[in-house]
């Protein structure tokens, strides 16, 4: 791999793991200010409305300039974002800033990988991105929950520095200062990505015409047989995903009777999975066989329900490693299937936009639902269940589906020798 590809992992994994030290840091502030329960997932409903409103902008301001000045720009974006918190702007509004910056970081930090890799490198690429993405989503979690735990929180701000005075007083504002810090090295690692010299025709600016274009790359990648399929798998895994986020959160409180600072831990312990079966199948899985993968799925869908049985820690671990680990196996060879497809078919910043708006269009369905569950006081238990079936019921459709555009395509070569 080239020392460009190491710079962009670096600023991948460092804004990253400041994204997701941020989403712990703002629950624990909607809990001081008293929030209501069904108010914790419209935090992450927020940070993704900007992934499916800017889909159809994002994608050619990606492709209009060197991806790394992009990468910069919008991590700053999200520095400031992080800044409004500081000032005492509502959370959900101080995260939606963040997420405006996540979603015009995306495309840039995929589109980059098709420019400076050759295509039989993608899968390898896309199972280090993948597993670096999920080990900076495990150590951010993991270090939002200690920055939100009251001993390190105490510590912090016991720090002295001689001759300057911060204006530092809550716990909060600590771990803020913290978080910034990290967006502040991705910043620098932005800065050293070199320029591969990819240039697109000229961009349209007029909105009305990248909507237009947007329409028509999203017909495309859904008519394509093999862009169906992977798209349809990669959108449920990214909706079911940042649920399970907040079910497993919910799950630790009542069923493992955990707190937010240990319970932010078991998000680790899943994401662990999900960075061992990226990392196999970047190993195992080459990009001809990647449809080979979707039983995992059901099989991840009925393992989630069997969470309800579960009230001890050290059974815990293993089941949520299992389920991360099935996610992560199935979902890995699909994203690479899908830049592929997605860069045959058009160019690599718009099909990642394409991505971005189903992926997060189900993310924000999902969580919707999530929410107006918990306000209806839905027992955790029925959560669940509803939950591993519809993912396993929802992968079983999509697998027939594969089926009979396989049938249908079988059927047409027929007929093509016969004309012959």
């Amino acid at each position: 791999m080239k020392r460009g590809f190491y710079m962009i992992m670096a600023a991948q994994f460092f804004s990253s793991l400041a994204d997701n030290a941020l989403l712990i840091a703002a629950m624990a502030l909607l809990a001081t200010m008293q929030s209501p329960g069904w108010m914790t997932p419209l935090l992450k409903l927020f940070f993704v409305l900007s992934y499916v409103l800017l889909a159809a902008f994002v994608g050619a301001f990606a492709d209009a300039l060197p991806k790394g000045k992009v990468m910069f720009m919008t991590n700053m974006i999200k520095v400031g974002g992080c800044a409004l918190m500081f000032l005492e702007v509502h959370p959900l509004i101080a995260y939606a800033v963040v997420g405006f910056g996540a979603a015009a970081y995306s495309p840039a930090k995929y589109g980059i990988l098709t420019e400076l890799l050759p295509p039989e490198k993608l899968v390898a690429a896309n199972g280090w991105i993948e597993g670096l993405t999920v080990s900076s989503i495990i150590l951010g979690t993991v270090l939002g929950g200690a920055l939100v735990n009251h001993r390190v929180s105490a510590a912090l701000l016991n720090l002295d520095f001689p001759l300057i005075d911060f204006p530092i007083y809550t716990p909060t504002e600590a771990a803020l200062c913290v978080i910034t810090g990290c967006y502040a090295i991705a910043a620098l690692f932005n800065l050293s990505i070199p320029d591969t010299g990819a240039r697109y025709q000229h961009q349209k600016t007029n909105p009305a015409q990248l909507v237009s274009d947007f329409a028509a790359c999203f017909s495309t990648l859904w008519k394509d047989k093999l862009g169906q399929i992977s798209l349809s798998v990669t959108t449920l895994f990214w909706g079911a995903g940042a649920t399970l986020q907040f079910i497993v959160l919910k799950w630790a409180e009542k069923s493992l009777q955990m707190p937010l600072d240990k319970a932010a831990i078991l998000q680790g312990v899943v994401a662990i999975g999900i960075a061992l079966g990226a990392v196999g199948a970047g190993r195992f899985v080459p990009l001809k066989k990647s449809l080979s993968v979707m039983p995992l799925g059901i099989a991840m869908g009925l393992v989630v329900t069997t969470m309800i049985w579960v009230h001890s820690v050290w059974v815990a671990y293993p089941l949520l490693i299992l389920i991360g680990g099935l996610a992560g196996y199935f979902v890995v060879p699909m994203n690479a299937l899908l830049q592929h497809r997605g860069h045959v078919l058009m160019s690599a910043g718009h099909s990642i936009a394409v991505q971005n708006f189903n992926e997060n269009l189900s993310v924000l369905t999902m969580l919707a639902l999530y929410a107006l569950m918990v306000s209806f006081n839905l027992n955790i238990q029925i959560v669940i269940i509803m939950f591993g079936l519809f993912v396993a019921g929802t992968m079983f459709m999509v697998m027939k589906k594969h089926e009979a555009n396989q049938r249908e395509h079988d059927s047409l070569a027929l007929i093509g020798e016969h004309k012959h």
